[in-house]
């Protein structure tokens, strides 16, 4: 089972909106030198939703490569159409990812039985290890628990990625418990007390700010070390709250660019970071001690 501190990393980009591999190269590489336990290429915070099919799997083949078994690499492969989903996992089976992450299917509102068989068929499909991802803030359907445990019966869906932000949900999802199935905190804010509480670990935003510190706090986590825990969660907490200040990956990537590690590159409909917001970041940068 994967667990630990997870980056949901960036796609960086130089300043007209082509990719940056050979930034994106310094940043793999930074990451497992500080201890990330995994790299989640191309999921919400990668801009999955402005990269074209073709990019897509250009990335995903670039960070195996890149990543060259130092880490878990687990590919962002969801879509609003289980035939696209279908390719995309399929794609990054032949890539030699070691796992896909499938956000539900957004803007369509699917039912719950709708959500259910769009799963299991791209399991069915492509025999590789699968992650669900459930963000309703961000797609407009939320799956339930229920329907969750329906999931876990299938074999290669081996976890979940819960970001609805809510500890209640993230306690019904432990309890569920099967032997292969992971639950990860998709919001770094609750990270802490979901791993507490037995989950897996965090597929991180903060992480890409400071991979040593999340590893260092899924650590003391896992050690049932609570004090620890809170102590390095203290000093990143500006960062869970102040990388969201506006839509995510905007503030993350002004961070990264304020760090010297990526230069100014994002895609429309996202824009840089609010000029008015700067500070604010910054100081959550400084509270953090990576600055």
């Amino acid at each position: 089972m994967m667990k630990g501190s997870m980056v949901a990393v960036v796609t960086p980009m130089h300043a007209d909106g082509s990719i940056d591999y050979e930034c994106y190269a310094q940043l793999i590489d930074w990451h497992c030198e500080q201890g990330t336990d995994a790299i989640i290429a191309v999921g919400t915070t990668g801009e999955s939703a402005t990269l074209d099919f073709a990019e897509h799997e250009q990335v995903i083949r670039f960070c195996v490569k890149q990543v060259n078994g130092r880490v878990p690499l687990i590919a962002g492969t969801g879509a609003n159409a289980t035939s696209e989903a279908v390719h995309l996992t399929k794609q990054a089976k032949l890539a030699g990812a070691d796992a896909c992450l499938l956000v539900t299917p957004y803007y369509n509102k699917p039912t719950q039985e709708g959500l259910f068989r769009h799963y299991q068929v791209i399991a069915e499909a492509v025999d590789i290890p699968q992650i669900l991802y459930n963000v309703p803030g961000r797609t407009a359907v939320d799956m339930l628990p229920a329907t969750v445990a329906r999931l876990t019966k299938i074999s290669n869906i081996i976890g979940i990625k819960e970001a609805s932000g809510n500890m209640d949900r993230m306690r019904e999802l432990i309890a569920l418990d099967p032997d292969h199935f992971a639950v990860y905190s998709g919001d770094d804010g609750i990270a802490m007390e979901s791993m507490l509480a037995g989950g897996a670990g965090v597929i991180s935003v903060t992480a890409n700010i400071a991979p040593a510190e999340m590893h260092a706090m899924a650590e003391a986590c896992f050690a049932n070390n609570r004090a620890q825990a809170e102590q390095i969660n203290h000093r990143l907490a500006a960062l869970h709250k102040d990388l969201f200040v506006e839509a995510n990956p905007i503030p993350v990537k002004w961070a990264l660019h304020e760090m010297g590690k990526i230069d100014s590159g994002i895609r429309l409909p996202l824009t840089w970071l609010s000029e008015n917001q700067n500070e604010r970041v910054r100081a959550a940068l400084k509270q953090a001690g990576v600055v």
